[in-house]
């Protein structure tokens, strides 16, 4: 929504910090004069940046289409839950805390079902983003976005953990660099943060059925999404994804990130038994105790498995 003032116009957007009552955030629309608001929402305050920088890192490619091809066998994957239970059974449980999950681009909160049911079955609170299909970071969908993770916190009165898979994942990184004392840890599935073209859906994951792009494409928007959020976050990706590059789901070396390989499709991620072992061994750290991954015997036994 366009509004004027004493100093020009600005463009009011909602905001992912926007405090109860939820109102939007105004800033200047790209060429007004004036005074801007100090805080607004990172993925559409970029959007409408100028910028005169070229990419500082290279593209990278899509998966080539003999991999898109492979992402049939999600529906295996998702088939070899049941026989693999016994084994995820006798991996680490939790301790309670909230778990928001986030699906990806063009899902909703039918897609995470299997991965919240095993979370639950593990001792933790998961909740659905309860925000319908995920059609790109419009608006409504980011004011949204920030209150249910508000009410989520306020509910538990803990710090929650957040599980985004794909176009999830780049939003669990920014609420977590919006609500760094709140956010225990980020876990993403197969997420192309650090390049949100280097996809074989580019075509619907820049258009939406509302006609405008819902990731913005601008050099200082790729520059923040790479830029690792301030919380412990591990980034499960798999070289034979066929959606999105595996290289673009790869967090940069440091001592509270880390990248965890799996072998299995895109599609599959979310309910792949290797990929739930994992996710409820990471969310089983103690609180300010995260430390990097360490594959064991069972976490063999069930890539096997899977």
């Amino acid at each position: 929504m366009l509004q004027t003032s004493g100093t020009g116009l600005y463009l009011h957007l909602p905001s992912f910090d926007c405090p109860a009552p939820y109102c939007g955030t105004t800033v200047p629309a790209t060429g007004a004069a004036g005074r801007r608001t100090a805080r607004t929402s990172p993925l559409l305050f970029a959007a409408l940046r100028l910028s005169s920088e070229s990419m500082s890192a290279p593209a990278i490619p899509p998966p080539s289409l003999g991999l898109l091809a492979l992402e049939g066998r999600a529906g295996f994957e998702l088939a070899a839950l049941l026989p693999a239970l016994p084994l995820l059974e006798r991996g680490p449980r939790g301790d309670g805390h909230p778990v928001l999950v986030l699906p990806g681009f063009l899902a909703s909160d039918q897609s995470t079902r299997a991965l919240r049911w095993f979370l639950r079955r593990r001792g933790y609170h998961a909740h659905p983003w309860r925000l319908g299909r995920n059609l790109g970071p419009t608006p409504e969908l980011i004011q949204g976005l920030g209150q249910r993770f508000v009410a989520v916190r306020d509910r538990h009165q803990r710090k929650v953990s957040l599980v985004g898979w794909s176009l999830g994942g780049i939003y669990a990184r920014e609420l977590a660099r919006r609500f760094p004392d709140d956010v225990r840890q980020v876990i993403t599935l197969a997420s192309p943060f650090r390049d949100t073209t280097a996809t074989n859906v580019a075509r619907l994951f820049r258009l939406t059925r509302a006609g405008r792009a819902p990731m913005p494409h601008d050099p200082d928007t790729h520059a923040r999404l790479r830029t690792p959020p301030p919380v412990p976050i591990s980034c499960l990706y798999s070289r034979t994804d066929g959606i999105v590059a595996w290289r673009s789901c790869l967090e940069e070396e440091g001592p509270r990130r880390e990248n965890i390989e799996i072998r299995c499709s895109h599609l599959g991620m979310g309910h792949h038994p290797a990929a739930l072992y994992i996710i409820a061994d990471r969310l089983a750290q103690p609180e300010d105790a995260w430390q990097p991954y360490s594959p064991g015997r069972w976490d063999r036994l069930v890539r096997a498995a899977g």
